[in-house]
């Protein structure tokens, strides 16, 4: 099975080069010139278009992609639909909200082709290494890519999660709660930073990592993100939203439950593009170096 990888940015790369190193076969393809570059130099077979892409691929073909959430993704999903033949596979990794997933697969099944939402975490390291993937579609395809999915996760970071809109449904709750568990170390790094006691931050980090109840993945990367830059002076405190807390605080809306801290660190994430907290560099900082996420530098 050749897997088509349409996405070769910083997670789809990485993805690639993971379950490329596990033997199977992948070609990638990128609308980004230097993109497909950079893929082709780490030894990543590369096609020059769509077309030569699809022209690549088994009778079967299964196309993975790794694009931005919303239109880019969407459009791309209806062009493979008119393209694309009946069985064939198309699977979206990226943060689309469960709507719009729910609607590209009705609208592939119309065409006899299936389409699978794949709730993607573990940042850039997990990317390579191991992610955590969260699968939602028809289970006839997800068992055909079972597999594939095993080798691309850590072990035991896989899940079926059901039908259609699942596995980006849970991206979207697990988002909403890594907005809510980032912005809960802000807070508490920004009073150790402001108490009358010189603490410090990166041995404070290392040590909660090591055998407390809030070692985590995050509180070892605040360790090495505090032995870097003590202060964080290099950046400045700004942290962007890219829609997965707002669409869970939409559907607790809908469901009508409560998820307070959740819609807090949201509007404490809009308040940080016009201060600049300590606390917001914590957050801002933790998700560059999970995710490679943009900061705004310190001037």
């Amino acid at each position: 099975m050749i897997i088509g990888f349409i996405g070769l940015g910083k997670m789809g790369l990485n993805m690639a080069l993971n379950v490329q190193a596990q033997g199977w076969e992948i070609i990638g393809y990128d609308v980004n010139n230097e993109a497909r570059e950079t893929a082709n130099q780490k030894g990543l077979s590369v096609a020059d278009s769509l077309d030569s892409l699809l022209k690549a691929l088994n009778k079967k073909k299964v196309i993975f992609l790794s694009t931005p959430a919303g239109m880019i993704t969407n459009q791309l999903v209806a062009d493979l639909t008119e393209v694309l033949g009946v069985g064939d596979i198309i699977v979206d990794s990226g943060n689309s909200n469960f709507h719009d997933s729910v609607s590209n697969a009705e609208k592939a099944k119309v065409k006899g082709i299936y389409f699978i939402d794949c709730g993607t975490s573990g940042g850039l390291k997990g990317a390579r290494e191991g992610a955590c993937l969260m699968v939602g579609g028809e289970k006839e395809a997800v068992v055909v890519l079972e597999p594939f999915f095993k080798d691309l996760a850590c072990e035991n970071g896989y899940l079926y999660a059901g039908k259609s809109g699942a596995g980006h449904y849970l991206k979207m709750v697990h988002n909403g709660i890594e907005y809510a568990m980032m912005q809960a170390m802000g807070e508490g790094f920004n009073l150790l930073e402001a108490s009358d006691y010189s603490f410090a931050l990166d041995e404070v980090a290392s040590v909660w990592n090591h055998g407390s109840i809030i070692e985590a993945r995050l509180m070892g990367l605040a360790a090495d993100i505090f032995s870097d830059d003590p202060t964080l002076a290099s950046l400045e405190g700004k942290v962007a939203s890219n829609g997965e807390a707002k669409w869970m605080i939409e559907e607790a809306l809908r469901l009508e439950m409560p998820v307070p801290t959740t819609a807090l660190s949201l509007f404490v994430r809009n308040e940080s593009m016009l201060t600049n907290h300590f606390s917001n560099k914590v957050v801002a900082s933790l998700r560059r170096g999970f995710g490679g996420h943009a900061v705004v530098e310190s001037q």
